[in-house]
């Protein structure tokens, strides 16, 4: 494990401490190609979404991860497990970061939702935040469950290395509240398939360092 303290240096001069946060979507899935909202059903990595993950591990074997922590459905708990394997350091599966419940909307493409609910896609269009689908979520109930369970990693890994493997709505939704963004902001950035985030937190708050890199390209 890495016990060394982050600090951020200015003039090679150690100051205030703060707790770095290494943000990652999960690989593509099987289902990818279809554009399917699969919410939390448990979907499959396909050989891309592998083949991510294993540069991303490369990527991170070099930065000193300290604990590593992923959503608990399959598609996180497959991709940080490539990266655990090649840091060395076992995967925490947290129910928290779960993606969000999409309800009867989960297994459906963007037209099968469209042809039977419609008016409901027009409702989510305009409040994304607080709209919630049949037997699901809203973002608001996501982001209710997820920054609090966030928080108390940050401090209990105060002056850390974390590394978290979430989801697309997940990350954006951590994203938006490092940012100061409401929760209908979050349409307004992208979290590509392995894309590597880090957020930096501070005592007086945080500081978005990297935003959506993608493993492949960089």
């Amino acid at each position: 494990m890495n016990t060394n303290k982050v600090h951020l240096k200015e003039n090679g001069i150690n100051t205030e401490l703060y707790t770095r946060l290494y943000l990652v979507r999960h690989g593509e899935l099987v289902t990818s190609s279809e554009w399917r909202y699969v919410g939390q059903m448990d979907v499959d990595l396909n050989d891309t979404g592998k083949n991510q993950f294993k540069k991303l591990a490369n990527r991170l074997k070099i930065e000193g991860i300290d604990k590593l922590l992923s959503s608990d459905l399959k598609r996180t708990v497959e991709s940080a497990e490539i990266i655990g394997n090649e840091i060395g350091i076992a995967n925490e599966p947290v129910s928290a970061f779960r993606e969000i419940n999409l309800g009867i909307w989960e297994g459906l493409t963007i037209d099968e939702i469209a042809e039977r609910s419609p008016d409901d896609l027009k409702r989510r269009s305009d409040d994304i935040e607080n709209f919630r689908v049949k037997q699901g979520e809203s973002f608001s109930d996501v982001n209710i469950r997820v920054i609090p369970k966030l928080k108390e990693y940050i401090s209990a890994y105060k002056g850390q290395r974390l590394l978290l493997v979430a989801h697309g709505g997940v990350n954006r939704i951590i994203i938006a509240d490092a940012l100061g963004l409401s929760v209908n902001n979050i349409v307004r950035f992208e979290q590509d398939y392995a894309c590597l985030n880090i957020i930096d937190y501070y005592e007086n708050g945080p500081v978005v360092r990297l935003l959506n890199q993608n493993s492949v390209t960089g």
